[in-house]
Order: C-alpha cells, then sequence, then structure tokens
C-alpha cells in the first residue's frame, strides 16, 4: 500500500530536505503545488511525481498528508488555502506562521495560527510540525541519558540562541522541560545582524513545573561559531548542547561523572542539519504507515509561537505575561 504526500511549496528547503528523502521511499507517490508552476515541474522531473495546477486539485488527488513548505511568510494563507478542501493531514515547516518572517514573529502570527489550528480540528485534520532538532543525534543521546540515568525534572534552563535557530530552541525547552506558563521580557534598541537584522530580546520564564529560565534570541553570532546553546540543569545533572555539531556535554550530580559526547569530525554542521530532516520525515513517514499521531503534533508549533507572542507582550506592556490566561492555545 503506497502512502500519497502532497508537496505544497518546491523552493530550496522542500527540494533539498525534503523531497529526496520522501522521493527514495518505495511506497511514496508524490504531487506538487506551487505558484511558480516551473518550479513545480523541475522538481517532478528530477524526483518523480505529477504537479496539481491548484490546491484543490492536490487535495482531490487525496493525499495521506500534505506538507506545506513555503516560506513562513506565506505558510499561514498556504494552510488555509488547503483547508477549504479538506485535507486529511498538514505537515508544516517551521516556524508555523510568521508574516514578517522568522526573526519578527507578532503576537497577531499567534492568533492567526491558534484560528488556523481550531478550524484544522474542528474538520479532522490531523496536523504536525517538523522540528528536526529534536532529532540531531545530539539531541537524540541527551534524551537517552537524561531517561536511563533518572535525571528527574528540570530546575533551570539558560540559552544563547541566533534568530536562525530560535523557534527550535523554544521548542527544545518544551521537549526536555514543561511548557512555558509565565514569561517576561526586554528589548534591545539596537539593530544587530546582516542576514536576519533584528533587535536583541531577552526573556525569563517559569515552567509548569516551576522550572526557571533565561533565553536570549540575537542576530548578533556569527555564523562561522556556534548558533546556538542550551544548558539544562536537571535535579539529577546537568546538559549542555552547543550548536548543531558541537560537543555534548553531560554532569551526573549522582556520579560525579563529567562526559563529553562528540559527534563524527568528519561531518559538518550542515551534514547534521541535512540528516535531522531526513530523519525527521521517516518518522513522520512511520507515524502515517502505522496509524499513530505523529512524532511533533501540531500543537507543539502552535505552544513555540505561544512563547513568541508573550514575549513580544511583556515587551509592549512592561510586565510578566500568564501565557495560559493572557495567550491561551484554545485547543
Amino acid at each position: 500500500m503506497s502512502l500519497k504526500i502532497g508537496i505544497v511549496g518546491t523552493g530550496s528547503v522542500a527540494r533539498r530536505n525534503y523531497v529526496p528523502c520522501l522521493a527514495g521511499e518505495p511506497d511514496v507517490e508524490l504531487a506538487y503545488f506551487s505558484r511558480t508552476r516551473a518550479r513545480a515541474e523541475e522538481t517532478a522531473a528530477e524526483h518523480g511525481g505529477r504537479v496539481c495546477a491548484s490546491v484543490e486539485e492536490l487535495v482531490g488527488w487525496e493525499p495521506d498528508a500534505v506538507m506545506v513548505l513555503t516560506r513562513e511568510t506565506d505558510r499561514l494563507a498556504a494552510a488555509e488555502a488547503l483547508l477549504d478542501f479538506g485535507p486529511r493531514r498538514l505537515f508544516f515547516e517551521k516556524p508555523l506562521a510568521a508574516e514578517h518572517g522568522q526573526a519578527h514573529v507578532r503576537e497577531e502570527d499567534f492568533a492567526a495560527a491558534r484560528a488556523m489550528m481550531q478550524r484544522a480540528a474542528a474538520a479532522g485534520c490531523e496536523t504536525a510540525m517538523v522540528f528536526n532538532y529534536r532529532f540531531f543525534d545530539q539531541t537524540l543521546r541527551a534524551r537517552q541519558i537524561v531517561a536511563e540515568r533518572n535525571f528527574g525534572k528540570v530546575l533551570n534552563v539558560s540559552g544563547l540562541i541566533h534568530y536562525a535557530c530560535w523557534s527550535h530552541g523554544i521548542d527544545l525547552v518544551h521537549h526536555f522541560a514543561d511548557p512555558v506558563v509565565e514569561l517576561t521580557a526586554l528589548q534591545g534598541t539596537a539593530i544587530r545582524g546582516e542576514r536576519t537584522p533584528a533587535l536583541d530580546v531577552t526573556a525569563a520564564f517559569r515552567t509548569a513545573a516551576d522550572a526557571t529560565g533565561t533565553l536570549i534570541g540575537t542576530s548578533a553570532l556569527s555564523w562561522d561559531f556556534p548558533l546556538f546553546e542550551l544548558t539544562f540543569n536537571f535535579e539529577g545533572g546537568r546538559i549542555h548542547f552547543r550548536d548543531l555539531d558541537g560537543d555534548l556535554e553531560i554532569l551526573e550530580h549522582g556520579s560525579d561523572r563529567h562526559e563529553t559526547h562528540a559527534v563524527a569530525r568528519s561531518a559538518s554542521r550542515w551534514d547534521q542539519y541535512n540528516a535531522s530532516f531526513t530523519k525527521a520525515t521517516l518518522a513522520y513517514l512511520d507515524a502515517l504507515r502505522t496509524g499513530t499521531p505523529p512524532p511533533v503534533p501540531g500543537l507543539d508549533g502552535l505552544r513555540e509561537l505561544q512563547v513568541e507572542a508573550a514575549i513580544k507582550r511583556s515587551i509592549a506592556v512592561c510586565r510578566p505575561v500568564d501565557l495560559a490566561a493572557e495567550l491561551p492555545l484554545g485547543l
């Protein structure tokens, strides 16, 4: 039995990070829709599959899932257009919505994404996210160590994150700790960075399990060096991540062990990056094949935007924000 996967958006992300993996699976059939038909035709010529003239035609093909791989500025409009025709499942690139780009998420993006997700839920459409940083070798290893050595719950978190990785950094906080429930933030006054110029932000937060933490978002980090660093302090130990291919540092309280786990030095950070998309995509396909929930549900994408919206609101009103009371998920 084959899996029918629709692709909306055939830009560089789709063609580099998704389509080759999907096309390599013998039981996967592909169909594409792009506002630039020539790109869809080029993709089909290279990897196989059919080209659709509209999202209506794509959904009428009755795919098992549609992957929304447009730019983040266009993603919400693409999802709304798809929902007009009743898709069974939607899979989203990150962030879920960002009309002005991923370094400039606004509270309005969260509200619009929440309305879209409510519409999808009411129609019985299952949603999923990529959040491929969960599938880095070091992330997977850290999750295994935390579980096997009974590190317990997270007590504190600290992070320094480039805006190119910002939504992933927030998601990793949720992945290892509990959801953020209260947050206060400050914003700098100088625009930094060349590729993604933006104002710096610092957010202090508390999670549902009463862990506390801080995150700094910036475009001032050099692309030649780590783009993010995250430290999680657990009841029974501490873990520290450093970029896509950096060392994973483990401090285990009970045994006084201090370990460093490295990936193969022959692999670059971009090898790790590309491989994480393959692992994330294959995990999603396995969920489709087995009829199990997606490895990263769409709700996690909305939860990430909720944090970004809380940051913007806290900066605007100069006070802490209670996420559930002021920015409820509504799902």
